[in-house]
């Protein structure tokens, strides 16, 4: 028993999302059939391609709507999130990052849907995805993207999904947080990579996790930087260090004027010292 217990509290945070991950997603299941759902995905207007705004020049901005995190629980209560993400889009984000995750980020797949049936641009379904039938849920309720983490999957369920993605119109956004998770999605021809700064055994965020990681992605991929924007001066550091695009969550659900904050993000991603990086 006391092993047990000692294996239980050394169980990582992501560890203990995906198990309570893997609990919702076996009673949607239980619910809702794969061939409903794919009736639903089929049904669902074309899908947005992320990727010509992703290589235009400067870098673009993920906006997110996020309700919670674990590293800072309760962030803001966002009772109208396709209102948020309306907000964001006349701020000039290139796309809008929904968390669907209910037990440790307070989202749904409702809001997905919201957001979706709201804004013109595409949307990425943020959530610890282990299954290819939450791909289908992702496009049933309108996701244009869907994210990847590889510390979640084993090199065979990533290549698949990754495939599985594409395949139904999604594009995959992997994340990525050392070196060995990098070799692992460009060895699964991911062509969408996110360097996510916060390390998830100890929820901190170190910035200089992107500069370290992004020389090892190669030039065809399209990379994004996750976590650790504050301001206007952090897009910028990101994009020399090789940043086509950030996705910014926290510092954006805690102000006070959304669409403002993202039109400053956007600015600086478009300074002109960044051209021709």
């Amino acid at each position: 028993m006391s092993r047990l217990l000692e294996g239980a509290k050394t169980m990582s945070v992501l560890e203990e999302i995906v198990a309570g991950v893997r609990l919702d997603l076996a009673e949607r299941q239980a619910r809702v059939s794969l061939e409903d759902l794919k009736g639903r995905a089929r049904s669902r207007d074309c899908v947005l391609d992320p990727m010509p705004r992703f290589r235009a020049d400067g870098v673009s901005v993920i906006a997110e709507v996020k309700r919670s995190s674990p590293s800072r629980g309760t962030l803001a209560a966002i009772s109208d999130p396709a209102a948020l993400a309306a907000e964001y889009e006349s701020g000039g984000a290139a796309a809008i990052s929904v968390l669907t995750e209910q037990r440790r980020f307070g989202g749904t797949l409702a809001d997905l849907k919201a957001v979706r049936d709201t804004v013109s641009v595409p949307v990425l379904r943020k959530d610890f995805i282990v299954s290819s039938y939450q791909l289908w849920e992702a496009r049933a309720f309108g996701a244009d993207m869907a994210l990847l983490i590889v510390a979640a999957l084993d090199q065979n369920a990533l290549v698949s999904l990754i495939e599985r993605a594409v395949s139904i119109g999604l594009t995959p956004l992997v994340e990525v947080h050392d070196e060995v998770e990098v070799e692992r999605a460009v060895a699964a021809d991911a062509r969408l990579i996110g360097v996510n700064a916060r390390n998830l055994k100890t929820l901190e965020v170190d910035t200089s996790t992107f500069a370290r990681l992004a020389p090892r992605i190669p030039d065809h991929v399209v990379t994004v930087a996750e976590s650790g924007v504050k301001g206007p001066h952090d897009v910028i550091e990101y994009a020399r260090n090789g940043a086509d695009v950030v996705l910014v969550g926290e510092t954006l659900v805690t102000g006070s004027n959304p669409r403002s904050s993202v039109a400053d993000l956007v600015a600086a991603g478009a300074h002109p010292a960044l051209k021709n990086r």
